[in-house]
C-alpha cells in the first residue's frame, strides 16, 4: 500500500496546503487500484500531480465538512465534461446526506450530486471491499456524523481518525496499524471546546495504546504552531511519527 498526502490542511485550505485528501494505491489483479479519502477545498487540483483522476476507483468521505468533502462537487463536473468522454461511475462511501448536500453544493443549475458516482452510505454498510481494499468505517466524535476507517490489504493496515475527539473507538481501529495517519488540530495550552478534535497529547496517547508501528500527524491548520503540536505529542509519544505535508509519500 502507497499513501501519497493530496492535502493536510486542517479545517480550511492553508498557503502551503490543500485540506484534508489522501491517495491509496495498491496493485491488484495486474494494475494499480486507487482510493481517495476524503476530497477537502483544493484537492481536486492537487490531485491531479499525482494520479490522472480518471483512474480513480473509489472515494471514502470521513464526514460533510467543506474540507473533507467539498471538491466532490468539482468532481461532478470534471467527470461529466472531461472532453476525453465523461469518467465511469465509481462508489463513494459517505456520511447519510452527501448526495442533497454535494448536489447543493453545485450551485443553482449545477450537477447533481451523483454525476459520476453512486454513494453508499457508511451506516448501511460499515465494511466494503474495493479491489484489494478491504474498509472499515467506526462512528467517532465530532459534530456532525463523521467516521474513522481502517483500510486493510492483506495484513497491511492503515488507519484514519477522521476528524474525532479523543475517543476509544479510534484505539480499535488503530490496533496494531502499520500507518495511523491521525488528526491534531488543537494544543493542549489552549482552552478546547469538547468533542471535535484532538491535540497531539492525545493523538499520541492513542496511538500509544493502540500499538501502531508509523503515526502520522495531520490536520493542523494554518494557524497553528506546528512546534506546539510536535511538543505536546512528545509527552505521550516516543514511537516513530511524521508531522505530515503535501506531496509525502509512504509505503508498507
Amino acid at each position: 500500500m502507497r499513501l501519497t498526502i493530496v492535502g493536510c490542511a486542517g479545517s480550511f485550505p492553508g498557503p502551503d496546503s490543500a485540506a484534508s485528501s489522501y491517495l491509496l494505491e495498491a496493485e491488484h489483479e495486474d494494475r494499480t487500484w486507487r482510493l481517495v479519502i476524503d476530497l477537502g477545498n483544493g484537492a481536486l487540483g492537487q490531485l491531479q500531480r499525482y494520479c490522472d483522476p480518471r483512474d480513480v476507483d473509489g472515494f471514502a468521505l470521513s464526514h460533510l465538512h467543506p474540507d473533507h468533502c467539498i471538491d466532490m462537487a468539482s468532481w461532478a463536473v470534471l467527470s461529466k465534461y472531461h472532453p476525453d468522454g465523461a469518467y465511469d461511475e465509481v462508489p463513494v462511501y459517505s456520511p447519510q446526506g452527501a448526495l442533497e448536500y454535494l448536489g447543493w453544493a453545485g450551485g443553482p443549475g449545477g450537477e447533481r450530486g451523483d454525476t459520476g458516482v453512486r454513494f453508499v452510505e457508511w451506516d448501511s454498510a460499515p465494511v466494503h471491499e474495493l479491489g484489494p481494499f478491504r474498509i472499515t468505517s467506526s462512528r467517532v466524535d465530532h459534530p456532525v456524523p463523521a467516521y474513522g476507517m481502517r483500510i486493510e490489504v492483506g495484513d497491511t493496515v492503515l488507519a484514519y481518525s477522521g476528524d474525532s475527539g479523543p475517543v476509544d473507538v479510534l484505539v480499535d481501529l488503530a490496533r496494531d496499524a502499520d500507518l495511523f495517519l491521525c488528526e491534531a488540530s488543537f494544543v493542549e495550552s489552549a482552552d478546547n471546546p469538547p468533542h471535535l478534535h484532538l491535540t497531539g497529547a492525545e493523538a499520541g496517547s492513542i496511538a500509544a495504546r493502540a500499538g501502531v508501528r508509523h503515526l502520522l500527524v495531520t490536520h493542523i491548520p494554518a494557524w497553528t504552531d506546528r512546534d506546539e503540536v510536535e511538543s505536546d505529542l512528545a509527552t505521550t509519544w516516543t514511537g516513530r511519527y511524521d508531522l505530515v505535508g503535501p506531496g509525502q509519500t509512504y509505503e508498507v
